[in-house]
């Protein structure tokens, strides 16, 4: 299936990305008498405000594995995947109360950088080496893979080429304008990526509704398949071990969003650049409300094709353009690219262009904290402790490029996956919740030490391979047992956390570690916006569980 683009459809797109590539090279050239350093290349010059910080995190967070990836798992099992973005949203209170005032106060770089102020410069490379790995070949991968899907479901493009393309539009400011070109162009991205997104909204639940409106869209969807508004899943549902009922509101939810949206490098850099640590909390919780409203744009879509191409009358009414690549729960991934061919011309190039813009602004974020870490905690710690801000920044470019570049050729083999946004969590999930217990308890446990955190972050991967391989490879009487991915997750981080207490009392009897942060209640005081903010946004979810429970 192609989609067939009019001119102004073109034009549009054309439009969106010479205005992102003006702004990004405009952003990033050298000021008259001033050479980048470090701090102007990978943290902004320290001089975001708070509505670019904001705008920043739902473009590097929003990507083809939201549009694509959650809207199929939007068609397949409903608005029970918007957890996932409706819990992000009290995850980021909480990162920006506990988590942004110690990180600020540390003047840090990167993530693992605060690991080796805690703990010791042997655990900082551990995980320094693995954000690098995971970032390349599971981050910027499939986001190279699923973005060159749509290329290739929307506009016929082949794999190969659509991922050349992305790559090179997204290296073309990043690599040289570093985090400033980055944050300046997510807020245009943002726009279009907000605007396109409520676009493709409107049009699927109209045509739904037969033209009467997004009001008898959403009536019509509900009434034609209720079980898919179900938020909280039973055991006798068929996607009971993707979102294991309660367990998604007490358990290894957290364990996911706590470690993505607290200690993931391309996620927490844009609030270290921030002006000060009040600006970054209002961006936090400016991204707190934008979470709110993504279900809208990326699930709300893929219910209502589920709708479309199950009911005869409307198919009948599209006629034989919607028979094209017909989206079925074995390919759901193919929902939103389907859907995009029932826009209007001029409508159809804004939804690309957010499609786009959700795509090239999420690769930019990667690549540059992929070069952050490796120029800051492997090259200058390990190859030349005594680089020039010149050489430095060359070398992030450089990493940047050597990434983007293997990258690209891991994307295609990615080919096969469906429903890549459970993918990604699942096997993400193998290594977050390690990582979740040693900062966590780095943060606010002072007795914990850095053998422990070690022995802990180690032990947690077999952790969590037990629980993974169970249902697999081993019959139902061995020592294995079957869980939901998400319990797994809940799990591994509660015995993970477990043994560094555990090593941490038998090391030190119970004495504070000389690297343990001291935590006052001063520290953790916000602003009265902040507090009714997140009150605000706490009682909105309440209130959609409440409405959608089951």
């Amino acid at each position: 299936m192609t989609t067939n683009f009019g001119f102004w459809d073109y034009f549009i797109f054309i439009a969106y990305a010479v205005l992102i590539l003006g702004v990004g090279l405009w952003v990033s050239r050298d000021k008259k008498g001033h050479e980048k350093n470090a701090e102007d290349y990978f943290l902004a010059s320290k001089s975001l405000p708070w509505w670019a910080i904001g705008a920043s995190l739902i473009a590097a967070n929003i990507s083809a594995e939201q549009f694509i990836g959650m809207s199929g798992s939007g068609f397949a099992l409903g608005l029970a995947i918007a957890s996932y973005e409706w819990m992000a949203a009290i995850t980021l209170i909480i990162v920006g109360k506990y988590f942004l005032p110690i990180f600020i106060e540390k003047g840090l770089y990167t993530i693992p950088e605060f690991v080796e102020k805690r703990f010791s410069t042997n655990l900082k490379t551990i995980l320094a080496v693995f954000w690098i790995g995971l970032y390349v070949f599971v981050n910027l991968a499939s986001v190279l893979y699923l973005g060159s899907l749509a290329l290739e479901t929307i506009m016929g493009i082949p794999m190969m080429y659509g991922v050349i393309g992305l790559a090179l539009f997204a290296a073309a400011y990043s690599l040289y304008g570093g985090l400033s070109a980055v944050a300046w162009t997510d807020v245009i991205q943002v726009i279009f990526l907000v605007l396109g997104g409520l676009v493709t909204t409107y049009i699927a639940l109209n045509t739904v509704s037969d033209g009467e409106g997004v009001i008898a869209g959403v009536k019509t969807v509900f009434e034609a398949t209720p079980e898919r508004f179900a938020m909280i899943f039973d055991e006798s549902n068929k996607y009971y071990d993707m979102l294991p009922g309660i367990g998604v509101l007490l358990g290894g939810m957290w364990v996911a969003n706590l470690y993505y949206w607290g200690f993931n490098q391309y996620i927490i850099q844009r609030t270290l650049a921030a002006k000060s640590l009040k600006e970054a909390q209002k961006g936090i919780l400016l991204a707190a409300g934008l979470k709110l409203i993504i279900p809208i744009i990326v699930v709300v879509p893929g219910i209502a094709a589920y709708v479309m191409v199950n009911d005869p009358t409307i198919m009948a009414r599209l006629g034989a353009e919607g028979l094209n690549n017909l989206p079925t729960l074995e390919q759901a991934d193919k929902a939103y690219p389907w859907l995009l061919q029932f826009l209007p011309t001029g409508m159809k190039g804004v939804a690309f262009a957010a499609l786009a813009a959700a795509i090239v602004s999420s690769l930019a974020s990667m690549l540059n904290s992929t070069s952050t870490i490796f120029t800051m905690d492997i090259y200058k710690q390990y190859i030349n402790p005594t680089a020039s801000d010149k050489s430095t920044v060359n070398v992030g470019r450089i990493s940047a490029a050597v990434a983007l570049i293997i990258a690209s050729i891991m994307a295609p083999l990615l080919g096969g996956i469906d429903q890549a946004f459970q993918f990604i969590q699942e096997y993400t999930g193998i290594v977050s919740p390690g990582i979740l217990a040693v900062f966590m308890l780095g943060l606010f446990w002072k007795k914990t030490t850095n053998k422990a955190a070690i022995v802990g972050a180690l032990a947690s991967i077999p952790i969590a391979l037990y629980f993974k391989v169970a249902p697999n490879g081993w019959s139902t009487s061995s020592a294995f047992v079957n869980v939901p991915f998400m319990d797994q997750m809940g799990y591994t981080v509660l015995l993970t956390a477990g043994i560094i207490a555990l090593v941490s009392y038998m090391q030190h009897k119970g004495a504070d570690d000389e690297k343990g942060i001291p935590i006052t209640k001063e520290l953790f005081k916000t602003s009265p916006l902040f507090n009714i903010g997140a009150f605000a946004v706490m009682l909105i979810i309440v209130a959609l569980y409440a409405a959608f429970w089951n």
